[in-house]
């Protein structure tokens, strides 16, 4: 999805609006100023996507401590496509890249006609083969989140994709739950997902703190999608679980250092160490005064700091050869036959 090393970061507004238009484009002025990439949201439309008896999850009932069902609870967060088409505005005006999850085939078709980069796939969509069928149909990159499912589950929905079209994929490693607990992360099996798929990855963060995010990306990722408020204690199913414009800052320094310090992969001295090199190495150096003619050994010569002499690496080539000229004590020996 990307041409450069650069890890892409997604601040997920989410929900975190409240269905409030306000604080969708108060997000986007945090997003960009702490620092992320992309500023995310999620659009739908709920009699498409839910049915009225289904019960809350029991995070969402803890975080907004308000007992109602699902479609209740989603309708009061929807944002219509007049919001969408303002939030969007908005973003490219203040130079932050807008997207949104779609949901269902109508929110999605909006999606693309308003101008997202790129389709992202929640975890609830794993295995929704007709959908994902139809999003790859858009011959765009997609980015797929893989919370609640197992390696068969992802195979099914990566084919799926592929089937309908899709050629650009990231596979995001996820646990959904809000918060996750760290034993629950279990952040290897996002090398399980490169591995199996060949495949860019990245890791959608329900953590609390910035650790397993910075850990993802020094693993690999080429994808971090963080949840994003403006307020922990706001109320909200999402909110307690989210990170905080202040946090979400050190998020992005962090990771933005990290990617510095992963380097280009080949092991070789820096030009600092060159120089510092030059005083520290150790050099083949005389341990006693050494005559022209006489047999290097171990009873003339020994290892030290020097700034003279061949390498400590070159001892065997040295015992047995003989002096070139005349030494002093420590003085470094320089040539051999």
């Amino acid at each position: 999805m990307t041409e450069s090393n650069k890890c892409i970061i997604i601040a997920e507004a989410g929900v975190n609006h409240n269905g409030r238009l306000d604080l969708a484009l108060k997000l986007c002025d945090k997003a960009k100023e702490v620092g992320a990439d992309i500023v995310k949201f999620q659009a739908w439309k709920t009699e498409k996507i839910i049915t009225r008896s289904v019960a809350q999850a029991e995070y969402q009932t803890e975080n907004t401590g308000i007992e109602e069902s699902q479609y209740d609870m989603l309708k009061r967060l929807e944002l219509s496509y007049d919001d969408f088409k303002i939030i969007k505005k908005h973003c490219d005006d203040i130079g932050i890249i807008f997207s949104s999850t779609a949901d269902e085939e109508e929110s999605l078709d909006f999606l693309i006609e308003l101008g997202i980069p790129f389709i992202k796939v929640g975890s609830g969509d794993i295995g929704n083969i007709s959908f994902l069928r139809y999003i790859g149909s858009k011959k765009m990159p997609v980015i797929l989140s893989t919370g609640m499912s197992t390696l068969a589950d992802v195979d099914i929905s990566v084919n799926a994709l592929k089937e309908g079209g899709a050629t650009d994929i990231t596979l995001l490693h996820c646990t959904t739950n809000y918060p996750c607990p760290y034993p629950d992360v279990n952040l290897n099996a996002m090398l399980t997902l490169k591995n199996a798929f060949n495949l860019p990855i990245g890791y959608s963060d329900h953590t609390l703190g910035n650790e397993v995010s910075i850990a993802a990306v020094s693993l690999g990722a080429t994808v971090i999608e963080k949840h994003f408020t403006l307020d922990c204690t706001l109320d909200g199913p999402d909110h307690a679980a989210s990170t905080n414009p202040e946090d979400f800052k050190k998020l992005v320094d962090s990771i933005r250092r990290v990617e510095v310090c992963l380097g280009d992969g080949i092991k070789q001295p820096t030009s600092a160490e060159k120089q510092i090199s030059k005083v520290v190495i150790k050099h083949i150096v005389a341990a006693k005064e050494i005559k022209k003619g006489e047999l290097f050994s171990e009873d003339n010569l020994c290892i030290k700091r020097s700034d003279t002499g061949i390498s400590a690496a070159r001892w065997d080539e040295v015992i047995g050869k003989p002096a070139l000229r005349d030494y002093t004590c420590d003085e470094g020996i320089e040539d051999i036959e």
